[in-house]
């Protein structure tokens, strides 16, 4: 790393293609919103001479796949892939959204990918969400690199940024949180800032000079020597501790000089076996350069450190029965196991579904199986049915360039793939299997809109379909008690988009309205109730009496219905007419609107008459009662109350403890869990919590997580209750 020549073959203007596993790397940049990880994939790919000035690519446009909603809110929002070829390796760059709120497709990334590079900007350092992914990646041990952005700034200290990293992301290890390079300075500024214009490799001992541009090695003098001798040491010594070679280190120990060649190559198994962790840094080109500083050197730890899609394991792969299939990793004469890790939608192609192939090769013009993906709670049918591919290609920016086929461990894009969603399964017509989807964040988020016109209603529906089928982060929701329609987001800036997407790209125009909970009824005390509906207007008439009794049940009782009259005082054939009548009502409600449950009714007595009592008249005749008996009873309004799970910072504790007792919650325990963490368990009324994704996020810097799921209904405090009904007055 750091001895190879500059000159390699561009890959602008034509698609970059593999022909086998072992010249593919899968890498997904990681890192806090602002950065600077677009910035350093664009740096990347002018080094890599896959564009021909900093961000665009030979026949226009940006490497970057920008859309409509990315250039409005200045930030990235969905996963991008770029390709790029260095000394005969395809690297597939996987940029992903550094705000919280799309960590959907942070995961989508991570899926497909092999190694992750954590980019830290020199100015900012490391956010609390970022260590929470560096945990995720560490978990699964996934391959890790760090690089250091922003060294242009006046509070950039490259030293102390990398011990920083290691303080961060080296708790059980700092010795393999490693940087490989020192900076080289230039002349001070005025200021007193000396601006970083190249690198000092700690291994080579070589200079690396990008200050003219272009990369130049040269020789370093006697006085910088001793400058590096510290830094070196150590980073050999950790590179020696995570050798195969048990002898090294005693050797090293014992004075002999290991030769390069030897720790460059337990440097990159160590890396590859994601036990060491090196730390470089990079900075986009100045204008008219073509390199930028660092951008060679990381190149060659991706191509030289980074495994090859044989060393990720596939995930777990069933039959569609649910029987476990064993396979080859990254055999591309297997059976063909894809996944489809992204899904957009272009106004002149359609749909486009960026798929990693596991196994297998997928070839254009082929039918394939499409398996479901487990997420049908969230709006998202489960598949399975057979589709035919259209055509291959590999993405640059805003371009699809064609490409023949894709092998297993490469990724491609599938156009016009109808049915197919992300997190769904490709896999032969003939041979049919299922990927273990991976885990998605619970999106905790309300948002309940409604078309803003007719014609928008129209469209609503599609436009929806569509929408969620891009993001299995959001759920949508066809709530039945309040018959709002509600798409679940993880953030306010999620939402937006998905409201800007509805609009832009689907031409659906809606109105956000307040989000209703499901709230309920019940009886505070026994009541009784007599239901009288008699007519009588020439011809056929309509008789039917009834007097009940309502008296209140325990939680979760749901509604019984009693019979006790004697003496046929209501016929047996109508006896079911009053209890149907009693249960429509019941489900309208009795006094604010809300459906009855938690209650015993019983008939107790009633009349009916030979000629004019009927099933609809009894059925009226029950829904009466219970109105009266309603209406001289106390009615308890019922919220919904959720079970909380809040997992936080040990420092955020006493917080967070408060902030759900303030609303109105009971705090049931706390848990030590670890890594410096607290599992906070809860009870909160869900009318409280309809924010909290959002304010816990505030609350936290990041790095809370809380899961909700319903526990009972209880009756609200009076004056709240008393709020609400003024609330549904005001609006009906």
């Amino acid at each position: 790393m750091g001895d190879k020549a500059n000159a390699h073959p561009g890959a602008a203007g034509r698609a970059v293609a593999a022909d086998h596993p072992a010249s593919v790397r899968n890498v997904v940049l990681v890192g806090h919103s602002g950065s600077g990880k677009t910035t350093l994939v664009e740096a990347l790919a002018l080094t890599a001479g896959a564009v021909n000035r900093a961000g665009r690519v030979q026949d226009g446009g940006t490497v970057s796949d920008y859309d409509e909603i990315e250039h409005r809110q200045q930030r990235s929002v969905q996963l991008s892939l770029v390709p790029l070829e260095w000394d005969g390796i395809k690297i597939n760059l996987l940029d992903t959204p550094g705000y919280a709120d799309f960590v959907g497709e942070l995961r989508a990334g991570l899926r497909a990918a092999d190694a992750a590079l954590f980019v830290v900007s020199a100015s900012d350092g490391v956010d609390g969400s970022t260590r929470m992914v560096w945990d995720e990646c560490a978990a699964v041990g996934m391959p890790r690199a760090i690089v250091v952005t922003h060294l242009e700034a006046a509070r950039a200290d490259y030293e102390e940024m990398t011990g920083f990293c290691a303080q961060a992301f080296g708790a059980d290890d700092p010795d393999a949180v490693l940087p490989l390079y020192l900076p080289l300075r230039g002349p001070q500024a005025p200021d007193g800032h000396a601006p970083v214009t190249g690198l000092i490799g700690l291994l080579s001992k070589q200079l690396f000079d990008y200050s003219t541009g272009e990369r130049k090695e040269s020789e370093p003098s006697g006085d910088q020597l001793p400058l590096i001798e510290e830094a070196r040491n150590r980073l050999i010594e950790g590179i020696i501790a995570e050798s195969e070679d048990e002898t090294l280190m005693d050797r090293y120990l014992g004075g002999e000089t290991i030769d390069i060649k030897t720790l460059v190559d337990d440097l990159e198994r160590a890396v590859a076996r994601g036990t060491f962790f090196p730390v470089l840094a990079a900075a986009p080109a100045a204008e008219g350069a073509r390199q930028g500083l660092g951008t060679v050197e990381l190149l060659e730890l991706i191509t030289g450190g980074f495994p090859t899609p044989f060393e990720h394991p596939t995930p777990r792969v069933t039959t569609l029965d649910g029987e476990e299939r064993r396979l080859k990793p990254c055999d591309t004469d297997g059976p063909l196991v894809a996944e489809v890790v992204k899904t957009s939608s272009d106004p002149y192609v359609g749909r486009i579904s960026l798929v990693r192939v596991f196994s297998g090769t997928l070839r254009p013009d082929e039918t394939v199986h499409v398996s479901g993906h487990g997420l049908a709670d969230r709006g998202h049918e489960d598949h399975d049915v057979d589709e035919r591919i259209g055509a291959l290609s590999t993405p640059f920016g805003k371009q699809q360039r064609p490409v023949t086929h894709c092998v297993a461990g490469d990724l491609a894009c599938v156009a016009k793939l109808s049915r197919a969603e992300t997190g769904d399964t490709l896999s032969a017509k003939d041979d049919p299997l299922l990927m273990e989807p991976w885990e998605m964040p619970d999106p905790l988020l309300p948002l309940a809109i409604q078309a803003h016109s007719k014609a928008d209603e129209d469209k609503l529906s599609q436009g929806l379909a569509r929408l969620v089928a891009e993001d299995p982060t959001m759920r949508l929701e066809q709530n039945q008690d309040t018959h709002q329609v509600v798409l679940w987001c993880l953030g306010e800036a999620h939402a937006d988009v998905a409201l800007e997407r509805l609009r832009s790209r689907y031409g659906v125009q809606v109105d956000v309205v307040p989000h209703k909970v499901s709230l309920r009824e019940t009886f505070a005390a026994r009541s009784g109730g007599r239901g009288r509906h008699v007519k009588q207007s020439g011809g056929h008439g309509q008789y039917a009496i009834c007097e009940i009794e309502v008296e209140p049940l325990p939680g979760g009782s749901g509604i019984e219905f009693v019979d006790k009259v004697v003496g046929g005082a209501v016929p047996r054939q109508f006896i079911p007419s009053v209890e149907k009548g009693v249960r429509a009502q019941a489900a309208k409600g009795i006094a604010a609107g809300h459906p009855l449950i938690d209650v015993r009714v019983t008939l107790l007595d009633g009349k009916a008459h030979s000629v004019d009592s009927s099933d609809a008249a009894f059925q009226t005749a029950g829904a009466l009662a219970l109105r009266e008996a309603a209406s001289d009873a106390r009615i308890h309004l019922l919220e919904p109350v959720a079970e909380v799970s809040v997992l936080v910072g040990d420092d955020y504790v006493g917080a967070v403890m408060s902030d759900l007792s303030g609303r109105r919650g009971r705090v049931l325990g706390t848990e030590q869990t670890p890594g410096g963490r607290t599992l906070v368990r809860a009870e909160v009324p869900e009318i409280e919590i309809g924010r909290y994704a959002v304010d816990l996020r505030s609350l936290s810097h990041g790095t809370a997580r809380f899961s909700r799921r319903y526990a009972r209904h209880e009756p609200m405090p009076a004056q709240v209750a008393e709020k609400v009904r003024q609330q549904t007055a005001d609006s009906a």
